[in-house]
């Protein structure tokens, strides 16, 4: 397809794959690869995930189960690669950062907030040079690829927007419009809350009772909507934050005529939040009991699958060399000779 535009994301092998992170991202994703204008290519950034405190021993395996995670939610092996296995991601990280100013990483709001969560693992932990210069390897990320579009969400666009610099100012070094610079492909993104707390994102680092697994056995599933705090009182036109997450959750899931239903109710002052809670977690169950059957498929599976990731990531490696390559030679480096 020469003619369809190149659209790269990534996503870390950090936490696990709760519901906030699959309306957010990965349903889009899904979407984005049937579509003919697009070739589409998301990675599992594992390299990433040493910013922060981690276990060694646990990386290799989390990176995996996201993997197969992923190809559970529709994603089509061969649009998938291993960050890790494609080494010239940080061959391109060091020449970025050799043109990425001090201050400019120093301004990059998400290294502020993250220093934050380091010193929250204790005294032996410690905030790296690679928490601080991670977004230059962000931006070798999508700029390896030449990507057209990023999708992504407007918390994210001070990154999107160091790429487009970089990509700026090597053109304008080497006299030559070489890197695509890169545009966001902002969707309408559902912000899933914490059905615990509903004035909060749903994240797994608050704990079990703050996500719902997308993988979840579906009595987890119904019991997690069943406890959600919906702050009960009197209906008014202005909806509690723990209702409005409800309803944001049939959105999401497709169920359109369920949230026109309940909504004339709540508009009525007829609404029952039990059987509201009992539709959303039916609603729930069934659009991630395919997730999980696939899933279940794929790990019977798993040898045929991990060599199916490998041989995309090797595919997708040599886009990668040809990029390092030239801009090698742009930058007046040395090429190893092909054998």
């Amino acid at each position: 397809m020469p003619d369809s535009k190149r659209v790269l994301s990534c996503i870390q092998p950090t936490g696990r794959l709760h519901l906030g992170r699959y309306f957010g991202a990965i349903q889009n994703w899904e979407r984005l690869q049937h579509e003919a204008e697009y070739t589409c290519s998301y990675g599992i950034v594992d390299l990433h995930a040493m910013t922060m405190p981690y276990d060694a021993k646990k990386l290799n395996a989390a990176t995996w189960e996201l993997v197969f995670n992923l190809m559970a939610c529709g994603l089509k092996a061969e649009n998938l690669f291993i960050q890790s296995l494609i080494p010239e991601h940080t061959e391109l990280n060091w020449i970025f950062n050799c043109m990425t100013g001090f201050g400019e990483l120093g301004r990059m709001t998400q290294f502020k907030d993250k220093s934050k969560q380091v010193n929250e693992h204790g005294s032996d932990a410690q905030i790296s040079a690679g928490l601080y210069t991670y977004p230059v390897l962000q931006a070798a990320d999508i700029l390896i690829y030449k990507a057209d579009y990023v999708p992504i969400g407007r918390d994210q666009e001070q990154h999107l927007e160091l790429s487009r610099n970089l990509a700026g100012r090597f053109n304008h070094r080497v006299g030559k419009e070489y890197f695509t610079l890169p545009e966001a492909l902002f969707t309408a993104i559902p912000k899933v809350m914490s059905t615990a707390d509903p004035t909060r994102k749903m994240s797994a680092s608050l704990g079990d009772k703050h996500n719902i697994d997308v993988f979840a056995e579906p009595e987890r599933i119904r019991k997690q909507i069943r406890s959600a705090v919906t702050d009960a009182g009197e209906q008014s036109e202005q909806m509690s934050p723990g209702i409005e997450n409800l309803f944001g959750l049939l959105t999401a899931a497709g169920a359109n005529a369920e949230h026109s239903e309940f909504l004339k109710k709540y508009q009525s002052g007829d609404l029952q939040y039990g059987e509201l809670k009992q539709v959303v977690g039916d609603v729930l169950v069934a659009y991630t009991v395919p997730m999980r059957s696939r899933k279940q498929e794929i790990l019977a599976d798993k040898k045929n699958n991990k060599e199916r990731i490998r041989a995309a990531s090797a595919e997708t490696r040599k886009r990668a060399q040809e990029t390092v390559r030239e801009v090698k030679d742009l930058m007046g480096l040395l090429n190893v000779r092909a054998q």
